[in-house]
């Protein structure tokens, strides 16, 4: 590895095997480049339309909307799940909105197995909200994770409203 100050006319840059990594002007004021830090991966995605949830059947959201995905980890076309780039510890945070009167869980699974149990609770007697959050560790090449929802006794519509999925990479 190389580093080198550089003079320049307003002030200095340093540079790491050719690159600018740090600009330094005549006021002593340091800018770092955009690629100083790597990206984080992370994402978040939720329903786009309403989803017919089966009663007592564990069946998978489908979260077809992205509002951020900076290392396109998130597939919200075919598979609607999270597969990273790059190892670590994950934190995760997952929520349905339904219609409906009985019970219903949310959990998040790892390669097909539920690894974490969501909680909730009702905002009236039609809608139920259900949340859950945090740490998975992930391999960064074959591991991903899905969410999944349960619906005790009556079929209901997820609905798009407060319907959502996020996580990123916390430790390495």
């Amino acid at each position: 590895m190389t580093i080198a100050i550089k003079p320049t006319a307003s002030g200095s840059t340093i540079e790491q095997n050719g690159s600018t990594i740090l600009t330094v002007d005549g006021s002593g004021n340091i800018t770092p480049s955009n690629n100083l830090y790597p990206k984080v991966p992370a994402f978040r995605a939720y329903r786009n339309g309403n989803q017919t949830i089966s009663a007592n059947t564990w069946t998978k959201v489908i979260y077809d909307t992205e509002s951020l995905d900076n290392t396109s980890s998130y597939d919200h076309a075919t598979n609607y799940r999270f597969t990273p780039q790059v190892e670590g510890w994950y934190y995760f945070s997952y929520g349905i909105s339904s219609n409906g009167s009985t019970a219903s869980y949310v959990a998040l699974y790892k390669n097909g197995s539920n690894v974490q149990s969501g909680d909730g609770s009702s905002s009236g007697a039609t809608i139920f909200g259900r949340t859950g959050s945090g740490l998975v560790y992930l391999n960064g090449s074959t591991d991903y994770v899905e969410v999944y929802v349960n619906q005790s006794n009556t079929t209901v519509v997820c609905s798009t409203t407060n319907s959502y999925f996020t996580g990123f990479l916390v430790s390495v």
